[in-house]
């Protein structure tokens, strides 16, 4: 994607777990950004870029270590706007002459900055009840301002929160901006974006038209390929694609007889008589279901998934005959991810593949209109496409389906029972209006039965647990707390209309400790 007719923002990383967070941000305030990690940064590649602006985040590392991170000595010479968050204001000051030492007073958490006398353009808007919560996560701590630098905000364990040379339109603050325990952090960032000259002009719409020249331009008159999943990624890029370049595309859809009620055919009729998308519709249930009966290992299940999609959506990708593109949902953070912190990028994104090994496998080039977004851009996007709500907003699901929703030994009995009651509770979700509110919500059918009764007789049958959480990116996760009348709601449905589950509860684990998905 040619993205040089867009205002560009470079954040260097410097190893934070929260500079995506760096980058939502600005995405939200229509600001193109990309994470460059520090150690593929130099004079160079920051002149390719042609920022207008640089954020430097946070990091793991001491700046007194010896050959701890840094960013080129000559982009304070460039006459950019800088902004450095934690780890990234002490590079700031030991690169610019202060001073920063350990030994003192660590802060993790929740803080408090107060305003000097002096105002700056970076916080206006703060303040708006004498002092603003951010969160701090420090050990080392800016002693001496480099020259130029005066303090602006200040908290009981950090003397220099908020610093600045407005002449040169630096900034430094100690603090996280981007997380959500600072609730006025965004503002922080759009002051920032707007001190550098940002007009906001990363756009949906402008976005599509671009992606679609750029497919156009990369493609040609070839045929391509699209492994569809019938989740947001996939779909938004297929459509995407075919708008671009119509019916050289063909999509292959694998069923593998564990997606949820009625997902299979509805993605069968949303591309192939809505959309009129050439749609291969690889019906291969028996093949996954005989392969996995009776297999209770996760890891085993995961692999033999993932050989067998491969195989199948090899031998009817070949059937389209000539394509020499092959189309996925790859997202920015897979891009990130793939982009070792100490090891340095990787050229080719293998870690992330929907279809892991194909390109080679098929000597095909790969076509990724997405690699650029985050999830909630790839459903604006797919708004902008026309895409209906239930798809773009539908929740995340796993490759594996439902085989990791069923520990213990997976069977076609035990497939259809958990079937319909992850379908029976994600009705209970739509029907009280929560599912927006909700990251993924999912039943797992536990290896395990009890006893009940039921009528006058006496029941033996599988425990059913229900999970439900919010989540901004996958990485954390909370429960979602549901009201105790909607589980006993809940769980009387299941139980009434689901034959074989005569247990339901409902699991309050967090992530960490726990994961979403059960296995």
């Amino acid at each position: 994607m040619n993205t040089s007719e867009h205002q560009h923002l470079l954040i260097i990383d410097f190893g934070s777990q929260v500079t995506q967070l760096i980058a939502r941000r600005l995405r939200e305030a229509n600001i193109y950004c990309e994470i460059h990690p520090y150690q593929n940064v130099t004079e160079a590649s920051i002149r390719a870029f042609a920022p207008k602006a640089v954020i430097l985040s946070g990091g793991p590392a001491s700046v007194l270590d010896e050959n701890s991170p840094r960013a080129p000595q000559a982009l304070f010479e460039m006459g950019l706007p800088i902004l450095g968050v934690c780890y990234g204001q002490q590079v700031m000051m030991e690169q610019l002459g202060g001073r920063v030492e350990a030994g003192h007073h660590r802060e993790f958490g929740r803080a408090f900055v107060s305003p000097n006398e002096r105002n700056l353009d970076l916080t206006e808007g703060w303040y708006a009840t004498g002092r603003e919560q951010v969160w701090m996560s420090h050990g080392d701590r800016v002693t001496a301002l480099a020259p130029g630098f005066d303090v602006y905000g200040t908290s009981p364990n950090a003397p220099f929160a908020i610093t600045a040379d407005p002449s040169r339109h630096f900034y430094a603050v100690q603090f996280h901006p981007e997380v959500h325990h600072t609730p006025n952090g965004a503002q922080l960032y759009r002051n920032f974006c707007r001190i550098a000259g940002f007009t906001g002009d990363w756009t949906m719409s402008a976005y599509k038209d671009q992606a679609i020249e750029a497919i156009r331009a990369q493609v040609g008159d070839a045929k391509v390929i699209c492994g569809l999943s019938g989740g947001v990624d996939s779909s938004v890029a297929a459509v995407l694609i075919h708008e671009a370049i119509g019916d050289q595309l063909t999509c292959v859809f694998v069923d593998t007889g564990m997606m949820r009620m009625g997902e299979a055919e509805e993605v069968v009729t949303l591309f192939r008589d809505h959309y009129n998308i050439p749609l291969i519709h690889a019906d291969e249930a028996d093949l996954f279901i005989d392969a996995l009966e009776g297999e209770s290992d996760p890891e085993t299940k995961r692999k033999t998934i993932g050989r067998l999609f491969i195989e199948v959506f090899e031998k009817h990708a070949k059937s389209v005959g000539g394509a020499k593109f092959l189309a996925q949902g790859t997202l920015y953070p897979d891009v990130i991810e793939s982009v070792s912190f100490s090891g340095g990028p990787s050229v080719t994104i293998k870690s992330h593949h929907n279809v892991g090994g194909l390109p080679e496998r098929m000597d095909m080039k790969l076509v990724e209109p997405l690699r650029e977004l985050f999830k909630d851009e790839v459903r604006a996007l797919g708004r902008e496409l026309g895409l209906p709500e239930s798809f773009v907003g539908r929740h995340p699901f796993p490759g594996p389906g439902l085989a990791i929703r069923c520990p213990g030994g997976i069977t076609r009995e035990k497939l259809d029972i958990l079937r319909k009651a992850d379908a029976v509770y994600l009705d209970q979700i739509r029907k009280h209006g929560l599912y927006d509110e909700i990251w993924q919500a999912f039943a797992v059918l536990l290896p395990v039965r009890t006893v009940g009764v039921m009528g006058d007789g006496r029941t033996y049958e599988y425990v059913c647990a229900l999970r439900a959480v919010t989540s901004v990116d996958g990485m954390t996760a909370d429960f979602y707390p549901f009201s105790s009348e909607f589980l006993g709601e809940t769980a009387g449905r299941i139980i009434n209309e689901v034959n074989g589950i005569n247990r339901v509860v409902y699991d309050y684990t967090s992530k960490p400790p726990g994961t979403i998905e059960w296995e």
